[in-house]
């Protein structure tokens, strides 16, 4: 029997939307109660329609445990499913609106720093003026989070990296630029004005970075051993950006961060931070484009895509 057939056989059988939608709510809450709340139908409505999506899978879709309900392989991969279903009907509904009133619209935007601040915000800017009626919303985190936020329907793209593993092929990728990464410290750090600075140098000084997993971190360690030299003293590790900065605005510490950052914090005299004349050649994996498989982006969310990226969307 081919996948479309199997398709049509569950249409048949009597499976519809609202047990998709309870499978859905039931992966994401491990609760009958809870899903049936999400759903606005009482409980025993609920265990109806699991019980119905059981006889028309003809396999166990769920498990009780002490804690509540616990989907099985089957009911996770139609639970996954129905997600994506839900997800496009939600779009579309959006898309319908957007078509209704013309160029409105709320775009949900994703992203890495340092694209958020050379790339989004200046395409933001433009969308402003060419767009007024669109409004933005967006998300700047890790790149895990943000393809998280990707499945669950919680943005319509990132400007991130997929992440590693087999759920890189629910993703959709375009390879925009790789990441050069410059080192930032205070204003008046004993090293601001050190010309030639020698790598060696820089070890002097404790280092704020992210945790061990963390891309950035993983990058700047292994540039590093190439260059022969040691790792840096590590002290404190954050993946907060706000943390970073007031570290190294109250100490000698030194963090390595993506480029475009680095300019938007050391612009001007004035400015708090500064940039170290060391050019380590740190270069993190290339970002890119990335939205859920065979997704369709609504009208003003496409036209967010092509600011972006110009004529590549």
């Amino acid at each position: 029997m081919s996948e479309l057939d199997r398709a049509e056989a569950l249409l048949q059988r009597g499976l519809k939307l609202s047990h998709l939608r309870l499978l859905d709510a039931l992966s994401d809450s491990g609760q009958i109660s809870d899903a049936a709340r999400r759903l606005g139908i009482a409980q025993p409505a609920a265990s109806r329609l699991l019980g119905e999506v059981e006889r028309i899978v003809g396999r166990p879709v769920h498990e009780r445990t002490g804690r509540g309900v616990v989907l099985t392989p089957i009911g996770e991969a139609l639970a996954l499913r129905a997600k994506r279903v839900h997800m496009e009907l939600r779009d579309a509904a959006r898309e319908m609106q957007e078509i209704d009133m013309g160029h409105v619209g709320h775009v949900r935007i994703g992203s890495v720093t340092g694209p958020a601040l050379d790339r989004v915000l200046p395409a933001l800017r433009t969308a402003r003026v060419t767009q007024p009626k669109v409004t933005f919303e967006v998300i700047v985190a890790t790149s895990d989070v943000l393809c998280q936020n990707l499945l669950n329907g919680r943005i319509d793209f990132a400007i991130a990296r997929l992440p590693v593993g087999p759920e890189r092929l629910m993703f959709r990728a375009q390879t925009i630029a790789p990441e050069p990464v410059s080192l930032m410290v205070r204003k008046g750090h004993p090293l601001e004005r050190e010309v030639p600075l020698e790598p060696a140098q820089l070890m002097q000084y404790d280092w704020v970075m992210p945790g061990p997993e963390s891309l950035l971190s993983q990058t700047v360690l292994a540039r590093l051993r190439a260059l022969k030299l040691p790792e840096p003293t590590q002290r404190f590790s954050t993946a907060s950006f706000l943390l970073t900065l007031a570290l190294i605005q109250q100490s000698n510490a030194i963090a390595p961060l993506a480029h475009a950052v680095c300019a938007a914090f050391t612009h001007g005299p004035d400015a708090p931070y500064r940039v170290l004349p060391a050019e380590l050649g740190i270069e993190v994996e290339p970002f890119g484009f990335i939205t859920r498989t065979d997704t369709v982006l609504t009208p003003a969310a496409s036209r967010m895509a092509q600011l972006l990226l110009g004529e590549q969307v």
